[in-house]
């Protein structure tokens, strides 16, 4: 039994790194693409949100001298390198998709609209939304907080390297304890880093809810989508 119709999937730039630390680890690529080819033949409409974190990072740059507009700019169009090759590979796999971005960039990708991006998801197709939200100072955090309201997503799924939220950050302090469920105001009350503050609010407000979990575990993604409790649940 499929518990979620329709999926945001927020996948981060460093995992997409993988064991190499930056650039693109096409074996992760690989798994990747192969766990979302599953979902869309599941049934599952699936959009996708990709970071740039493993290309450029707009906020590091602009502590090392880049003016910030120009940093986060760059930062965009890294989202969109990541973007076109998680296409290219679902393409491989015979699982129809397409990129959209969030300024025009045509032919490289097609303008972003809600209206569109529905209609694709309802035919079956993956979207891949990139170029955050077209504005600086703006994380792709918030861009996927932003996307899986817009398309009426049913959760926003946080695909990182760490298997939910915890009470600190577990790889830095062994004694931190997971959550199974949290709320948005316990994750205010206690300061805890799941997503910039600006998303987390996004979310809170439209009652979308998170699910936070390890997406380079293979099978992982099925899991969630089939309702398996292996990561934490943030609801308002």
């Amino acid at each position: 039994m499929i518990k979620y119709k329709r999926i945001l999937l927020k996948l981060s730039g460093e995992s997409l790194a993988g064991e190499k630390k930056q650039g693109i680890d096409i074996v992760r690529l690989e798994q990747y693409a192969a766990q979302i080819k599953e979902m869309a033949e599941l049934g599952v409409q699936v959009g996708i949100v990709i970071g740039g974190g493993n290309i450029f990072r707009g906020l590091s740059g602009a502590s090392k001298g880049f003016d910030r507009v120009q940093g986060d700019q760059m930062g965009m169009l890294a989202t969109v390198i990541n973007s076109l090759a998680l296409n290219s590979a679902l393409q491989v796999l015979c699982t129809k998709s397409r990129v959209m971005t969030s300024v025009r960039m045509e032919p490289i990708g097609e303008y972003y609209s809600k209206r569109y991006a529905v209609e694709c998801l309802e035919r079956g197709e993956v979207v891949i939304i990139a170029g955050g939200t077209s504005n600086p100072y703006f994380t792709t955090d918030t861009a996927s907080s932003l996307r899986a309201i817009e398309i009426e997503a049913d959760v926003m799924l946080k695909g990182t390297r760490v298997d939910g939220v915890y009470t600190a950050d577990p790889e830095k302090d062994k004694s931190a304890v997971k959550f199974e469920e949290i709320t948005y105001d316990e994750i205010y009350n206690r300061n805890l880093k799941v997503m910039d503050l600006t998303a987390t609010t996004m979310c809170k407000e439209n009652n979308m809810p998170i699910y936070v979990f390890d997406m380079d575990t293979v099978g992982n993604l099925k899991k969630v989508v089939m309702g398996e409790k292996i990561g934490t649940l943030v609801y308002s």
